[in-house]
């Protein structure tokens, strides 16, 4: 059912501002006018918070996970969320999450569901951890949904930081090897370049000069073309199109692919699982967990897979036709439907396969720093040995 953003006035002139949820644009108005409500502008959709965009700044990831983890923590002691909401905002936590949390309580008390309310704040939290929550709303497990959403960003702020302090080095290698090479392009090749005899000239020599004639003479037209490049591709991912062809990339992509595909159906079977676990109907389960993937080629499956349970089908059945579930997590599956015991099996999986990425990540990591390297000396190499070829033949020819 579609979101609705509506700016009205009260009867008694007070302007008021919120999200609600109709079947279209007349139900909207009609809930708006039997609330005494005047509207003033009406859209489909969940705008940005004004406050939010004014502000500019994104929340640092360590904040946000303190907010997960100590919300998690005050709902589980029984503090009702308005409560637990001011308390977070008033204990001088970092200034621009202090303001959206308030913003938060503001359209709870107002009647809007917590993952709801997250979602006008897409520069805060993201789309993964605001479907997530709205599932641990609807599911009864909000405390447990936020102490792993608190996990998960721990470990993804862990990953990140890791990432960085991994990368210096490389991006230091870069930018001189870089510079080097700009270098050797634009002062040292065409100074050796006119000693040369034409018929020296090997094929990589050739393509050298080729390369240097070409950002001598033609950088403008180059630096414009990236350009319009990176803004042609920047505007059809805007599109639901690029969307969706940029999602499939994500997941069939060499190397990468495999390890985003394995997070996402992770976090997917242990949403799943740990709503199985809390009572829910599984076609329930199915239709709220399908967005915790954070992938759109994903969700679809999963809600395909649902049509299937619908009509009395198994659930591995479905996702093992799609080819993006592995065969060792279908079998594993189709087991626990077998035995009755999915809950605990697809947490199981969630476990056994997030250890298993982590350690894919981290060895990913170690591994680029040598590549960078191999490459920027690949780059030199390739160079020099354009240069120097000819100058041994003329050499050899004078002896």
């Amino acid at each position: 059912m579609p979101s609705f953003t509506y700016r009205a006035v009260s009867d008694s002139g007070k302007p008021v501002t919120g999200v609600l949820t109709a079947e279209n644009y007349q139900v909207a108005l009609r809930q708006l006018d039997e609330q005494a409500l005047f509207p003033i502008r009406v859209s489909e959709g969940i705008e940005e918070s004004k406050r939010t965009l004014l502000g500019g700044r994104r929340v640092k990831m360590r904040h946000l996970t303190t907010f997960y983890s100590q919300l998690g923590d005050l709902l589980g002691a029984g503090v009702p969320m308005l409560r637990s909401l001011d308390v977070l905002a008033g204990q001088g936590s970092q200034g621009t999450l202090a303001n959206v949390v308030k913003e938060l309580r503001e359209d709870v008390a107002g009647g809007m569901s917590l993952g709801d309310a997250m979602a006008k704040h897409p520069r805060v939290f993201s789309s993964l951890h605001a479907a997530m929550v709205r599932a641990g709303e609807q599911g009864g497990f909000l405390e447990e949904v936020l102490h792993r959403i608190a996990i998960f960003s721990e470990k993804q702020d862990e990953l990140q930081n890791k990432v960085i302090g991994a990368l210096i080095y490389p991006s230091i290698l870069v930018f001189v090897g870089g510079a080097v090479v700009v270098l050797l392009m634009f002062i040292v090749v065409p100074k050796i370049r006119q000693y040369l005899r034409p018929e020296t000239f090997n094929a990589l020599t050739v393509a050298v000069f080729w390369l240097c004639d070409m950002l001598q003479n033609h950088y403008v037209m180059i630096i414009l073309a990236t350009l319009a490049i990176l803004v042609g591709a920047s505007s059809v991912l805007k599109t639901e199109w690029g969307q969706r062809v940029f999602e499939r990339f994500k997941l069939r992509a060499p190397v990468l692919g495999g390890v985003m595909t394995m997070v996402a159906i992770c976090r997917f079977c242990r949403i799943l699982g740990t709503m199985l676990h809390n009572g829910v109907p599984i076609l329930q389960a199915l239709r709220i967990s399908k967005d915790s993937a954070g992938n759109a080629i994903l969700a679809d499956l999963i809600e395909e897979a649902g049509d299937s349970v619908r009509k009395g089908a198994a659930l591995s059945a479905p996702l093992g036709e799609s080819g993006l579930f592995p065969p060792v997590v279908v079998d594993m599956i189709a087991v626990a439907e077998e035995s009755n015991n999915l809950e605990t099996v697809l947490v199981q999986i969630a476990d056994t396969n997030e250890a298993r990425t982590a350690r894919q990540i981290d060895l990913a990591v170690r591994v680029l720093e040598p590549v960078l390297l191999a490459v920027m000396a690949g780059v030199v190499f390739c160079i020099a040995m354009a240069l120097l070829l000819p100058i041994l033949t003329m050499g050899s020819s004078i002896n």
